[in-house]
């Protein structure tokens, strides 16, 4: 349905020392030419790369953050960013602008036309000079932009046309594009983004019902106490967005929920050779748990980085 998981967001003041950090930290990616502002859409937002060719890691990691000013690019976006807050909780360390989910301009277009069918709640941001391009929310409209989860279970979903993206033509190829040249320790794509609910089932049911989405897979993952739907996207190399329900208070996915509340949890990345990142990161002088075995993983190795290492990110490292 969806083509792909278009960026694991972080919203957070300061997002070009988020970038800096990101860099140092954990060896991403990132370029002045990846750096989005504009006057008129008042905002700062990185879109970092683990791997440097779209092709290969087609998700971007994006720190971001919107400015006090006025926005006549889209002037109802304030308050639908402030209900946004709201709706996540004032003192969250890791909160969304949205989850931004990208589909082919036919697909897309056919989207928008079963919302419309639906009565489906959504606003749309105008065209401008700077973003000539559709931009949709679920769960608001032009004369109450407040985000509510009717629509999305709570995922607070943005929708927009792969077009606009210019994403390279072999992104698309069915047969995943893979890195040449890979060194050991080498990141190799963003391989999911995880997102905390209270109820598992009520969040897969607004999405199959209203959305047409359907989960890939539903497991139980005791060892990390917690219930997770992959929810897939037609771009083989896209992150997979995880939706988790903690099944135990006292897991780490249970304390963080009843710490927090729900919302945006892990961005895990690849690597080639888990053990030559995690040297990369004690030469980094980064703190980190190694999890020989992990159910998250299906068994295997997975790194869990120090989230005071990240102003309160959770990031995560696994083999491909």
């Amino acid at each position: 349905m969806f083509e792909l998981l278009l960026s694991a967001d972080m919203m957070l003041e300061d997002p070009d020392g988020m970038a800096d950090l990101l860099e140092s930290k954990l060896g991403i990616y990132k370029h002045e030419n990846w750096r989005q502002a504009f006057d008129n859409h008042p905002y700062i937002a990185h879109f970092l790369r683990v791997h440097k060719s779209l092709a290969v890691s087609p998700t971007r990691v994006e720190p971001q953050w919107h400015l006090d000013r006025p926005n006549p690019g889209d002037p109802m976006f304030h308050d639908f960013l402030e209900s946004l807050k709201a709706h996540q909780g004032p003192h969250r360390p890791m909160i969304t602008h949205s989850i931004v989910l990208a589909m082919h301009g036919k697909k897309f277009d056919a989207f928008v036309d079963k919302l419309v069918r639906r009565k489906l709640p959504f606003r749309m941001a105008q065209r401008t000079p700077e973003m000539p391009f559709d931009r949709l929310w679920l769960g608001a409209t032009p004369e109450d932009p407040r985000y509510t989860p009717v629509v999305d279970g709570g995922l607070c979903i943005e929708v927009m046309p792969t077009e606009p993206l210019q994403m390279p033509a072999e992104t698309y190829d069915q047969t995943p594009v893979q890195p040449r040249n890979s060194n050991p320790g080498d990141m190799v794509r963003v391989t999911a983004r995880g997102f905390l609910v209270r109820d598992l089932e009520h969040t897969l049911r607004c999405l199959s019902t209203n959305l047409d989405w359907e989960a890939s897979a539903v497991d139980n993952i005791e060892g990390e106490g917690y219930r997770r739907a992959v929810m897939p996207f037609t771009v083989a190399n896209s992150a997979a967005l995880h939706v988790i329900e903690p099944t135990q208070w006292d897991s780490d996915a249970g304390l963080y929920i009843n710490n927090w509340g729900p919302g945006l949890y892990y961005i895990r990345i690849g690597v080639n050779d888990l053990a030559a990142k995690a040297e990369d990161l004690k030469q980094r002088n980064v703190k980190f748990t190694w999890i020989e075995e992990s159910d998250a993983t299906a068994g295997k190795p997975l790194i869990k980085v120090d989230s005071s290492e990240l102003r309160g990110q959770l990031f995560e490292f696994e083999e491909v």
